[in-house]
């Protein structure tokens, strides 16, 4: 029967055997050198047949020959000898291991059995196996590492973020700038072929020495794990910062080959982190600045920022910056602009930023502008713009220092975070930083990369709307196995879930339609009805704008003869009559199901902005609170469903409803659907509704 398994001895171990260990330089004698630099209290068991003693140590010629069952096996050896010593490991009592070799899942056939095999082993002796194809453990505070690079200065690793990276490279990128934040746990987890990202997450959400944890991520191995992590992360209010990769097309091929995974859809992956309350960012850059801004002793917990400089430049600078990137730079009351004058004199545009230069008198100046802006009730962030790097040549020392503890003693009386910025990322002055962090104020970089890190967190410190209970529940899908189900039935499901449809009738001869037709009234659209047919358009199935009995007749006869020409026997439901819907806005909305994460549902203008501008909304269901409302605002095409050009405003509040109706009846079905086609929704002028001209149900395959 397959053990339960245990992260501790991988985490934290009490002993480290490194199989390879030699006392030439390699991995193996990196591993035994930087335990003994960081101080490891354990027992360190080098094992290497050719060797009786390294480096006063004792080596064992093999895991058989231990004094006792070690908690971790560092396997510094090569791929064709890891199976025959992993088998090892169950009989031995191991309780964890890292493979840093590559050439598993990511190489193919072979390597995937050979993963395969492992993994078997682990599951059945309960070993916590990180790898293969990483990097490693760190954790600074048990003084542990099975991390693959040296140790060069024990006394700065230790902090507060936890770092789960499915790259080795970016640990090491990330590793190598200590100036504001440090960790207290790093976990290169390389192939996740049996502890994944959610399993580091669950441990670090539980670990009193880690305050924020940030992920680098190719893929999600564990779903539901993943997200429920998420969720219990955010109750604990720890925040999860993930920088996802696999964007594009050439990226997603390349984590198949690089991991042996498959990566998500993007956009589902993104609207799936906001709904669970973690932060996404999209490069290290943005990744940084947010780890940087969670050392702060108060975080962000608005998004209204308040900038100051000493430049007029400068703040036109921010304020196009921070403008294009959505930030929030609300402009001064004119109490609070009066107020900076009376001391500062005359200030340009609109207060914020806020050059504070006026008669250069720092002295005065910045105190004055720290406190009137401390003041304002519309001010949740005050930053102090100051570019100063190390090692400058040119301008007074003395000043970098003077201007900080001006900032300080603001920030000690005030209850709103401050922060230094300057305005390029990754560029900043340690005598600063040092400075600030003994009181709690950082020192973020660039004016994109550091605002944009303070707005993050403070929309995650903001609470998600409460989920919308359904207004009704209808009809439920019937239990005949249907790939599809047609535009009719599809529409009467939706109907009697509160979804406006078209007025229409389902016939089966021309005497029929023509009656329809008469009861509807002209003009009329005549479609086939047929599950096995999903999109009638491109097969000639559709006649738009029947204006007559007439030409009812010859669209009927023409189907009829389409049906017979059409290649392979079709299952005919009927035909449809339908209203002629001319006037509104064509909009879209459908669900659509992702293998990892479930259904989501996306709303956009019809035509090309969907298919070719990509100008589309997106949420994971269930929906919450307004966020149908949110969807419809969000489109870049949004401003055509407002007044133009002396034409009423289209009917938004109906085209919300609606979509709401859609996300119920998805939800209520989660498990039947894999997708739903609204296209088009005709969007009439407010107070008239909207109508579903088209639609599409596809059963999910079980």
């Amino acid at each position: 029967m397959p053990r339960d398994i245990r992260l501790e001895p991988l985490i934290a171990p009490r002993s480290v055997a490194v199989l390879g260990a030699s006392e030439r330089p390699s991995l193996g004698r990196s591993i035994v050198d930087a335990l003994t630099k960081l101080g490891f209290p354990g027992a360190i068991y080098p094992i290497n047949p050719r060797y009786p003693e390294l480096n006063g140590r004792r080596c064992y010629a093999s895991l058989d020959e231990l004094p006792e069952a070690p908690d971790v096996v560092a396997f510094c050896i090569g791929y064709p000898r890891i199976l025959e010593n992993f088998q090892r490991l169950a009989a031995r009592g191991a309780g964890a291991a890292v493979i840093y070799d590559g050439g598993f899942a990511e190489r193919g056939d072979e390597g995937r059995t050979l993963q395969a095999a492992i993994v078997g082993l682990s599951r059945e002796a309960g070993i916590a196996l990180c790898g293969p194809n990483c990097m490693g453990v760190l954790n600074p505070y048990a003084r542990a590492t099975t991390y693959m690079q040296d140790v060069r200065d024990p006394s700065v690793l230790a902090g507060n973020v936890g770092l789960v990276s499915q790259s080795g490279s970016i640990c090491i990128g990330l590793l190598s700038d200590l100036r504001r934040f440090a960790y207290s746990l790093v976990v290169s987890a390389g192939n996740e072929a049996v502890l994944s990202t959610a399993a580091y997450l669950e441990h670090l959400i539980d670990d009193p020495n880690t305050k924020v944890i940030a992920t680098f991520t190719e893929t999600v191995r564990e779903p539901e794990r993943y997200v429920a992590a998420l969720d219990r992360a955010a109750d604990q209010g720890k925040p999860v910062v993930v920088l996802k990769v696999g964007r594009s097309d050439r990226a997603r091929r390349a984590i198949t080959t690089h991991t042996g995974g498959l990566a998500g859809e993007s956009r589902v992956f993104s609207e799936l982190l906001r709904a669970h309350r973690a932060i996404e960012v999209t490069d290290l850059d943005e990744l940084t600045e947010v780890l940087a801004v969670c050392q702060g002793m108060r975080w962000p917990t608005g998004r209204r920022l308040a900038v100051v400089t000493a430049s007029g430049g400068q703040a036109e600078l921010i304020l196009d910056v921070g403008t294009a990137a959505g930030l929030e730079l609300p402009p001064l009351p004119a109490p609070v602009r009066a107020e900076v004058e009376r001391v500062i004199g005359s200030i340009t545009g609109d207060g914020n930023p806020l050059d504070m230069w006026g008669n250069g008198d720092y002295k005065t100046n910045l105190p004055h502008a720290l406190t009137a802006l401390d003041g304002n009730a519309e001010t949740d962030t005050i930053v102090y713009c100051s570019d100063s790097f190390d090692n400058v040549a040119l301008g007074r020392a003395e000043r970098a220092l003077d201007n900080v503890r001006l900032l300080a003693a603001a920030a000690q009386k005030s209850a709103k975070p401050h922060f230094l910025m300057s305005t390029r990322s990754g560029v900043v002055n340690r005598e600063q930083v040092n400075a600030l962090a003994e009181i709690g104020v950082v020192v973020i970089g660039g004016t994109r990369q550091g605002l944009g890190a303070i707005d993050r967190m403070a929309r995650w410190a903001a609470p998600l709307p409460p989920l919308r209970a359904p207004r009704r529940i209808g009809q439920r899908l019937d239990g005949r196995t249907r790939k599809s189900i047609h535009e009719h039935d599809a529409k009467q499901l939706l109907a009697s879930w509160g979804a406006p449809v078209s007025r229409e009738r389902l016939v089966g001869t021309l005497d029929a339609a023509c009656a329809a037709a008469r009861e509807i009234g002209y003009p009329v659209v005549l479609k086939l009805v047929s599950d096995d047919v999903p999109h009638k358009s491109e097969h000639g199935l559709v006649k738009v704008g029947l204006a007559d009995e007439a030409a009812l007749g010859v669209a009927w006869h023409d189907l009829e003869a389409r049906v017979q020409a059409f290649g392979k026997p079709i299952d005919v439901a009927g035909y449809l009559v339908q209203e002629m819907v001319s006037d509104g806005i064509e909009v879209f909305a459908g669900i659509a199901r992702d293998p990892d994460f479930g259904l989501s549902i996306a709303f956009g203008l019809g035509g090309i902005e969907i298919e070719l501008l990509g100008d589309f909304a997106m949420r994971t269901l269930p929906l919450r609170q307004g966020e149908a409302a949110a969807m419809i605002g969000e489109i870049r095409g949004a401003a055509r469903l407002g007044p133009v050009r002396g034409r009423p405003p289209a009917d938004v509040a109906s085209l919300a409803a609606c979509i709401e109706a859609l996300a119920d009846f998805a939800e209520a079905h989660r498990d039947s659907i894999a997708e739903i086609d609204l296209n088009p929704i005709k969007v009439r002028p407010q107070g008239q509704g909207c109508v579903i001209v088209d639609a599409l149900i596809v059963t999910r395959k079980e």
